[in-house]
């Protein structure tokens, strides 16, 4: 090869580089919403503030119902849900048409953020206000991460998506992480600094709206545009004929809805993991709020080192072969977590290690392995959808917990009953004939799947 040769590759390198560190960064930017918003912090403030509004009967008045204080945020995270299963797909068809995808994300992104940061002003039982602003975060948010995620094809390619993917939700561990330690530390510590406990809250929230919004600036400053495969005239209105014949058009492709299928299963049961462990911990384990805590901040940076290596691993084995090892750790530490001494709290580190090693691993690569699936040209329609598999189902291992716990009186047979989602999902996944269903979609195989 010519040096004139050489050097007209070494811009393209460059600017590669340059843009997956700007794909990279998004995760930094958004990941803090997920961890000290909606995990840590606005459940309980939110309820504290709904019971400080509730009248003598100690019940909220709300369009002509009667809503206890405690149920009020997860009603108002079920509506947010509700709505992004309407609004994501529609979010897709417009980023694919448009051609505008860097606009778009940055729109949204910023819509977010300011309604997270405005979280600030969520004070003396303004628990509407409150309710109001995290819905519009959390739909401007799942929205944004269906245009984000669709840039992975045109960063990657086939072998090297597990790669990307792996370290996006690195750097999304780390910054998570790092923020929740500032936040923890600011809440622990908030009296020594003249503050309520509710102050430190809003300050907590309202920097992690911060965080993203500063950040996304580096995200839409290095990302680029791709030509839209369809003509961006119309595209709002064009968005919904389009959605409408992507919903036609995807059972062409019942592969991939075999993989969103197996998705739904193993990842509602993460999901509700993470989210239940807590509970489980604290009622029936008798664990303290301080060990808690250490354990979610463990998970945090310890699931920056899983997807890294499960990364490493995918590329020796393959992604699917990964994930479906992931699945067996997941059902191992649900069997462990089942049979846990109360006030064990070594033990409890222990499987929120493995937690942390398996996370990142199993989200990660489960993004990279359906960027395979997606025809070319479609890949944030299809992603909404692979969102709405994340969010609009996550009701069914929450069920499942409540419902066993119902007829049981036993936190352990709930967290038990959790195993079904990993071994359905696994099933699902191991009969996949995954080479097929990426030629079926018009893509290329990588060499190891």
């Amino acid at each position: 090869m010519t040096a004139p040769d050489v050097d007209a590759a070494q811009p393209v390198d460059r600017a590669l580089r340059r843009e997956r560190f700007g794909w990279y960064s998004y995760d930094w930017a958004m990941s803090v919403f997920n961890t000290s918003v909606t995990t840590v912090f606005l459940g309980p403030y939110l309820t504290s503030v709904a019971e400080d509004a509730a009248g003598a009967d100690g019940r909220l008045p709300f369009l002509g119902l009667s809503i206890p204080p405690g149920s009020w945020f997860s009603y108002v995270l079920s509506f947010s849900v509700v709505l992004q299963v309407v609004v994501l797909p529609l979010t897709g068809a417009v980023a694919d048409r448009s051609g505008r995808k860097r606009h778009l994300l940055g729109a949204l992104a910023a819509l977010g953020a300011l309604a997270a940061t405005c979280l600030f002003f969520v004070a003396d039982g303004r628990y509407l206000l409150g309710a109001a602003l995290f819905v519009v975060a959390n739909v401007a948010f799942g929205a944004a991460t269906v245009v984000y995620y669709s840039w992975l094809p045109d960063l990657a390619g086939p072998d090297e998506r597990d790669a990307v993917s792996s370290r996006g939700w690195a750097f999304g561990y780390v910054g998570g992480a790092l923020l929740l330690a500032v936040h923890l530390g600011l809440f622990l510590g908030a009296e020594s600094l003249g503050l309520t406990s509710g102050e430190a809250v809003r300050i907590c929230l309202a920097t992690s709206g911060l965080w993203w919004g500063l950040f996304t600036l580096v995200t839409v400053s290095l990302l680029r545009d791709r030509p839209a495969q369809a003509a961006a005239h119309g595209a709002a209105t064009s968005g919904f004929r389009q959605l409408a014949a992507t919903l036609r058009g995807m059972r062409a492709f019942p592969l991939t809805l075999w993989f969103l299928g197996a998705y739904l299963l193993f990842n509602d049961g993460v999901q509700t993991v993470i989210s239940l462990s807590a509970t489980y911990a604290s009622e029936e384990l008798g664990l303290s709020q301080s060990v808690l805590t250490g354990a979610i901040l463990m998970v945090q940076v310890v699931a920056v080192f899983g997807a890294l290596g499960l990364g490493r691993v995918a590329a020796r084995y393959g992604a699917k072969r990964t994930v479906l090892g992931c699945l067996v750790a997941w059902t191992a530490v649900l069997v462990a977590a089942y049979t846990l001494q109360e006030g064990a709290v070594a033990q409890f580190y222990a499987l929120a290690a493995v937690i942390g090693l398996v996370q990142g691993g199993t989200q990660a690569l489960s993004r990279s392995l359906f960027s395979h699936l997606i025809p070319t040209g479609r890949e944030a329609e299809y992603y909404s959808f692979y969102e709405i598999s994340d969010r609009g189902t996550s009701w069914l291992g929450p069920l499942a917990f409540g419902l066993t716990y119902q007829l049981t009186g036993s936190y352990r047979y709930a967290i038990i009953s959790l195993v079904v989602f990993f071994v359905a999902g696994f099933l699902l996944l191991l009969r996949l004939p995954m080479r097929r269903a990426v030629l079926a979609a018009g893509n290329t195989p990588p060499e190891r799947l």
